[in-house]
């Protein structure tokens, strides 16, 4: 056989149009266009997946800005008639219902403020209008709670009941669980859930006459639990019934809101009311107990409660009290508000988190117990 020459003949277009020019390339030659080839192909791909890439990005930029348009355009528009709207809120000696009370009552709403001091009824009257209603209320009582809902029926009439804001609620006691009794559960929970139940079925048929909305006050505890004792029980309850409340009324054109509020500087944060509590709660525990957790853990918990919640609680109440209002009287109001940076950024990103991760952070930053496992 003829040996094969190194050199071969290839035809490659020239540089003027369609003519074409013959002339001799080696194979290492060929091999090396090729290459050229591969590689410029591989550069075009990459430059198309990065503009492809830089275009999905702006894509999801451009309907998220749109998203946001949308629902601030939407969340805009208020009711109507605020004079014949009555708006019924519990807990309004202190905090956000005080608060809201004032703040609505001053934009024309109805109020008719539930107080269970008469320090808290005198402030209001003398802060609100004349329009202003207050009375006593207990919400751990079915006799205080049917007495209110006979005069809110009386007030109402045929307008029904606009808004019922369960407002109301307890922080303490507060600790492991191991330092509660059963009694400590049903305490909180007869105020921050069996309050809430009672309010809302005392007046559900005047709010459903009204299709009106009920807006339940929970936590963003009621999300996510890293911490003992019943306060986190009771905000998940309250998040279950407003849940099944909000399913259940929908069909009678009644809508259900609920407000997730992060730490703020109200009762229920006060460091000086949590000190207290660890403190009766610790004096009262059977010492196998103390010697489990040791003597310096009570200190250590006081240390963080001034040091953590302080610079933890928000000064600004308005920020919830604006999602309580806008709950109230938006015309399209959101099923769900977080109020407070730590809500938004922190406690309910840190929900949606893998159940290992959250209590891999939060027991690596936990107050340590004497009696360790060995």
């Amino acid at each position: 056989m003829k040996k094969q020459n190194d050199w071969t003949k290839q035809f490659l277009p020239s540089s003027a149009g369609g003519a074409c020019c013959c002339f001799p390339v080696s194979t290492s030659g060929l091999r090396f266009l090729t290459l050229s080839h591969q590689v410029h192909s591989s550069r075009r791909r990459t430059a198309r997946g990065r503009r492809s890439a830089a275009d999905m990005f702006l894509y999801l930029l451009g309907l998220a800005v749109l998203f946001c348009l949308f629902r601030w355009i939407r969340e805009l528009p208020r009711v109507g008639d605020k004079a014949n709207k009555y708006v019924y809120i519990t807990g309004c000696d202190t905090g956000f219902g005080n608060l809201l009370t004032r703040h609505l009552d001053k934009i024309g709403f109805r109020v008719i403020a539930g107080c269970y001091t008469e320090k808290g009824e005198e402030e209001l009257k003398k802060a609100c209008s004349s329009n202003l209603i207050t009375t006593h209320l207990d919400v751990t009582s079915k006799e205080s709670l049917a007495k209110v809902a006979a005069m809110i029926k009386d007030k109402v009439g045929v307008h029904g009941l606009w808004a019922l804001v369960n407002n109301a609620g307890v922080a303490v006691p507060s600790g492991p669980c191991d330092w509660h009794t059963l009694d400590d559960y049903k305490s909180m929970l007869d105020v921050n859930l069996n309050g809430v139940i009672g309010a809302t079925l005392s007046v559900l048929p005047l709010i459903k006459k009204a299709r009106g909305r009920v807006v339940n006050v929970a936590s963003v505890f009621g999300r996510i639990c890293v911490t003992g004792g019943p306060y986190p029980v009771s905000k998940f309850a309250v998040e279950a019934f407003n849940d099944s409340l909000r399913f259940t009324l929908a069909p009678f054109g009644v809508k259900v809101l609920c407000i997730e509020p992060g730490f703020f500087k109200t009762s229920i944060t006060d460091s000086e009311l949590h000190i207290k509590n660890v403190q009766t709660l610790w004096d009262r525990l059977p010492q196998d107990v103390k010697d489990d957790y040791g003597a310096e853990y009570v200190q250590k918990s006081k240390d963080v409660i001034k040091e953590k919640v302080t610079q933890m609680s928000d000064g600004d109440l308005m920020k919830v009290v604006s999602c309580m209002e806008h709950a109230v009287s938006a015309t399209w109001p959101r099923k769900r508000y977080s109020p407070g940076w730590d809500a938004k950024f922190f406690w309910l990103p840190m929900s949606y988190m893998p159940t290992c991760f959250v209590d891999y952070f939060f027991l690596s930053n936990a107050i340590p117990i004497a009696k360790k496992l060995q």
